[in-house]
């Protein structure tokens, strides 16, 4: 009866531990999607900004770079935004799946952690 009970206490001792980690864990996802969320929104906001031609691309990846460099909740926040912003631009602007495509890869390329200036164009004010 002793050991059972030792066995018990030390089954719901593991799992306190193992689900605190987890919290911790999930919680760290949470804050990393959120300020990767804040990232994409600060690249659109100075995007629209600097209203610059040939731009886009640089910002797409700024964003994605950005907010991946959080960690996993960044990267995954980049890429639901990434993609539900494409999804619309694509069915409602008219730009056609060239230019889609264009700023999907600008996406990827800052999300696994390219450099964005791959894609600044020249004569971008450094603000940016």
């Amino acid at each position: 009866m002793r050991l059972c009970v030792c066995l018990m206490l030390l089954s719901v001792v593991l799992c306190v531990s193992a689900d605190r980690f987890g919290l911790r864990r999930a919680g760290q996802f949470v804050r990393d999607a959120a300020g990767g969320t804040w990232d994409m929104y600060r690249a659109y906001r100075d995007m629209r900004e600097a209203n610059f031609k040939g731009a886009d691309k640089y910002f797409h990846a700024r964003g994605n770079y950005d907010a991946a460099r959080r960690g996993p909740g960044g990267a995954w926040a980049a890429k639901v935004i990434s993609d539900a912003r494409e999804g619309w631009q694509s069915s409602v602007s008219g730009r056609g799946a060239e230019d889609t495509r264009a700023d999907q890869e600008a996406n990827v390329w800052g999300r696994r952690g390219g450099d964005p200036n791959r894609y600044r164009p020249k004569g971008l004010p450094s603000k940016y």
